[in-house]
Order: C-alpha cells, then sequence, then structure tokens
C-alpha cells in the first residue's frame, strides 16, 4: 500500500516533540480485531543521521522511547492465533461489542459475514494484520461505540451499491499504518514516524487511537470522494496523505489536537 508519489512540506517543529517524551505513560489498552519521505526544520532533540547506504534520515531517540517503541512492535509481531484462548475472547469480545443482543453461535459461522469478514472464519482475513488489527477494532468499539456502530452499518452519508466490507478495510487500516510510520524499523526514517513517537512516548494507547481517527477519516474520505468498491485502494492513499499532513501540522501537539479527530464521537 506504498504511495511513494506524493510530495509534501513538513511544517512541524521537531524540537518541540521527541524530546518531551521522557516516559512511556501506559494506559491499559482494550484487548481488540502499504513511504514518504519528509524535511523538518528545528530538529534538535533527535539528529537527522545521513548515510551514503540510505537517503533516508534516522532519528535517534531516548531509551523509554525505544522502549515504548519495542512494545508496540511487541505487539505487532503477534499473529493471531485461534488455538489461543486470550485471542479466542478478543474475537467474541468484538461480537458482543458490535452486536449485543444476537449471539454468536461459534468462531466459525457464517455469522461474521454481517461485520465485514471474507469468510465464516475471521482468523483467515486477520494474516495481513496480526492480532493487533483485532485489538485495533475492539478498542475501537469501546473506546468510540457511535462512530463503530455508524461505520459497521454505514449509518452516514450517501452510500455506494457496493459498499467496503467493514472489518476487512480495518485490518488494512492498521496494516497501511504499520507501513506509514515505518514501525517494524529500529528507529524512525521519516519525521511522521519521529513525530508519531513522541505521541506514543506520552500515550501508550496512541496506535489504537490513531487507528479510529483514521478509519473515520478513511470514510469521510470514501463519502467524499463518491466511491465504490474497486476505489478502496484509491481512498486509502487519500487517506495516508491526509494523515500525514495533519501529523505535521505546527499546533497538532498530541493527537486529539489533529483535525480529524472531530469526526470521532463516542
Amino acid at each position: 500500500m506504498d504511495d511513494r508519489g506524493g510530495s509534501f512540506v513538513a511544517v512541524r517543529r521537531i524540537s518541540q516533540g521527541l524530546e518531551r517524551g521522557n516516559t512511556c505513560h501506559s494506559t491499559s489498552a482494550e484487548v481488540v480485531a502499504g513511504s514518504t519521505a519528509w524535511l523538518g526544520r528545528g530538529l534538535s532533540c533527535v539528529c537527522a543521521q545521513s548515510r551514503e547506504s540510505d537517503a533516508r534520515p534516522s532519528f535517534d531517540l531516548t531509551p523509554s522511547q525505544e522502549e515504548c517503541l519495542q512494545r508496540l512492535q511487541n505487539r505487532i509481531d503477534i499473529a493471531y492465533d485461534s488455538s489461543t484462548h486470550e485471542h479466542q475472547e478478543a474475537l467474541r469480545a468484538l461480537w458482543n461489542a458490535a452486536f449485543p443482543e444476537e449471539e454468536l453461535r461459534g468462531l466459525i459461522s457464517e455469522q461474521w459475514k454481517e461485520m465485514g469478514w471474507q469468510g465464516k472464519d475471521p482468523s483467515t482475513d486477520f494474516r495481513g494484520g496480526g492480532f493487533i488489527s483485532l485489538e485495533n477494532l475492539l478498542f475501537f468499539a469501546r473506546n468510540f461505540p457511535k462512530s463503530f456502530k455508524d461505520l459497521l452499518w454505514k449509518l452516514e452519508g450517501d452510500r455506494s451499491v457496493w459498499e467496503y466490507p467493514f472489518a476487512v478495510a480495518g485490518v488494512n487500516i492498521t496494516f497501511m499504518l504499520i507501513q506509514m510510520l515505518d514501525l517494524e524499523a529500529v528507529k524512525p526514517r521519516t519525521i511522521v514516524g519521529a513525530v508519531f513517537l513522541k505521541f506514543l512516548s506520552e500515550n501508550e494507547s496512541a496506535f489504537d487511537l490513531l487507528y479510529c481517527i483514521t478509519f473515520k477519516l478513511m470514510d469521510h474520505q470514501w463519502l467524499a470522494m463518491r466511491a465504490s468498491y474497486m476505489d478502496f485502494n484509491t481512498v486509502m492513499k487519500a487517506t495516508r496523505r491526509q494523515l500525514e499532513r495533519e501529523l505535521l501540522l505546527e499546533d497538532v501537539t498530541r493527537l486529539e489536537d489533529m483535525p480529524s479527530y472531530t469526526l470521532l464521537t463516542r
């Protein structure tokens, strides 16, 4: 899902951000279900290191920021395992959050198609995003239930005859964010990634919160572009570009300051 065609101007002062993130503030995360290089100014706390073998800079992190990144990477590395009790319970919890009045007949059931999984076994769709994609969906359902239901049932706007499947779209969003933020690298290699690490050091649920913002923004872009099923990749690219712009706005000092955060309702 890489979108390398774009070119943007960074407007964030990194000096205001990363040096403040000295500790990784943990909030108990609820268990829940495709790179653009940027030029910045005011680099002080983190050092842009130029390498002959890599045209992209890398940004040094404090030990506590490294720890925060490592904890998120550990989550990313966990594959969904349908034989693990914790994963089974998370999947049941997602169903109960989405359909509280309908009893789930089994973890493999035709009922799952109602949520937008491709088949009767959701575990086959988690291969692209891992267990964290389930965690993201459940975090969304628990923290922004109205927005979650609005997207699940496509309650807002003039919808297409051929809509995107909700759950599969969610897995794709997790994957896109991991790629956009370059979260599998040892240290961030883009200013967008470095800015996100500042937010993560202040709120360990930052990735889950950014996921919720992204899902709602993606649907907003979908409606604005009057998109249909075959336009999904185009909408995802537009969503990524908008996220990158907003993360670099000068007055965005936390994820809640992002303009797209206002799209979310609880």
